[in-house]
């Protein structure tokens, strides 16, 4: 069996700690680790890290690297998309590199899944993953369903039909309904939310393509070098249109555990513990005479008085006050920064890169101030400024500079400055994270200011 997860998307619903720089799959919700590690974990417990790709795009190349490092799972494939194409493609292509990079045969079942859900237990999560091979063995599209427990508006529904062995034939799928649609679909029973997850054979899958998705088969078909190169000219199609709507091979199994997408604010405050009150906080939070509210902190402390039913998001560059019931239009107010040029809506201050990250600390006229952290054995390519000079100061580990002629070793508490149109470059050569306080003074100081040496 291979895994494909797919981790491309750039979701904005949990905006401002989700941006299209830094999307909910990398986010750290309800434990120290990120939506991604807990997935990649989860499937460790039925496959090695080797059968697990990991379907993104270029910009998340550098945040899925560490991932992947900090789950464990060295052999585990990064599968760039040339350009975002919807899940129909992307599957496409996760198959077409099974079967021409990694050896699979068409038999071979694939297990397509979110990067960004959380799923508990994992023991139960791993058994029906199993009760799911050889129904996909046998030809079915398998789906996963999770019995609703509130009528959502917010998530796609699977009509159950006649019982087929463990599970279900799908009689078909629901768009998101209104609230009185919703409210009938519990009533009647047999209705599931759509967890977005589906196992097949590859073979099966293509198949399915070629019947109902010929302008998308017709790229399947190519080896895989070149179905990248023409990749853009797929058709951006979903895995629901595109197969699951049409086939008459699908089923779902109920997923009997909990399943929360986190797609909202207020799915944010159903997940985290909470206090007497209603009450959920992330950070540095004090809360008197509140209810029903969640508090999320970053750099500052979150003080709030009488609140009922409030979100309070905060981070070093944007807070955010919503009402309860209302966070699902978080990306309209995404949209209307867009449109008003707003790099909020794009930019986390921490930014990844091969060799580490950045963040900002501070700006003003005429100067700027970040944090760089140069992962161990990482190197920032030698470089030059026209329009700025910096300082360097060690705060942590230990840094190989060079600027200019001049090549040195500098450890905590010291500094090195870099005039203006001097080439330098940083290498950390220890074992431990190398962290320099950067302070940068000049008339401008936006990032296309750099001409790369190397």
């Amino acid at each position: 069996m291979k895994v494909i997860i797919l981790a491309g998307g750039g979701g904005t619903r949990l905006f401002p700690l989700s941006r299209e720089s830094r999307p909910k799959q990398f986010l750290n919700i309800d434990s120290e680790e990120s939506l991604l590690v807990q997935t990649i974990k989860r499937f460790k417990n039925v496959c090695q890290a080797s059968d697990i790709v990991i379907v993104t795009n270029e910009k998340y190349r550098y945040h899925v690297q560490n991932e992947i490092a900090l789950a464990r799972a060295k052999g585990a494939h990064i599968l760039l998309e040339p350009i975002g194409r919807n899940t129909a493609p992307a599957i496409a292509l996760a198959a077409r590199f099974c079967l021409d990079e990694l050896g699979s045969s068409e038999d071979e079942v694939m297990f397509v899944s979110t990067s960004d859900h959380i799923i508990r237990p994992n023991k139960v999560f791993a058994a029906t993953v199993e009760k799911a091979m050889p129904l996909s063995e046998e030809g079915k599209i398998v789906t996963f369903g999770i019995k609703p427990t509130r009528p959502d508006t917010g998530f796609g529904y699977i009509h159950a039909g006649e019982p087929y062995k463990q599970g279900y034939l799908v009689e078909s799928f629901k768009e998101k309904p209104d609230e009185e649609t919703a409210k009938d679909y519990l009533a009647q029973g047999g209705y599931y939310w759509n967890s977005g997850m589906f196992a097949f054979s590859i073979g099966c899958y293509l198949e399915e393509l070629g019947q109902h998705a010929p302008d998308v088969a017709e790229y399947a078909r190519l080896p895989y070098a070149e179905m990248r190169e023409k990749f853009e000219s797929i058709p951006s199609i979903s895995i629901d249109y595109a197969v699951a709507e049409k086939s008459q091979r699908v089923m779902v199994l109920p997923l009997a555990l909990y399943w929360n997408d986190v797609g909202s604010w207020d799915a944010i405050h159903e997940v985290l513990d909470k206090d007497e009150d209603g009450n959920a906080f992330r950070g540095d939070c004090l809360a008197l005479d509140c209810s029903d509210t969640l508090m999320v902190g970053n750099s500052r402390l979150i003080a709030g008085v009488g609140l009922e039913g409030v979100v309070i998001v905060e981070t070093p560059d944007v807070i955010l006050v919503a009402r309860q019931g209302e966070s699902q239009k978080v990306k309209d107010l995404v949209t209307e920064l867009k449109k008003r040029g707003r790099k909020e809506a794009v930019e986390h201050t921490t930014l990844y890169y091969e060799w580490g990250s950045y963040t900002l600390l501070g700006e003003g006229a005429g100067y700027k101030m970040r944090k760089l952290v140069v992962n161990p054995g990482g190197r920032i390519p030698l470089h030059l400024h026209y329009h700025r000079s910096q300082h360097w100061i060690v705060a942590a580990g230990t840094a190989r500079v060079r600027c200019g002629e001049e090549e040195k070793l500098l450890h905590d508490n010291e500094g090195q400055f870099l005039p203006l149109s001097v080439p330098h470059s940083v290498e950390n050569p220890g074992r431990i994270p190398l962290e320099i306080i950067e302070v940068q003074s000049g008339p401008y100081l936006e990032a296309d200011d750099v001409e790369m040496m190397e």
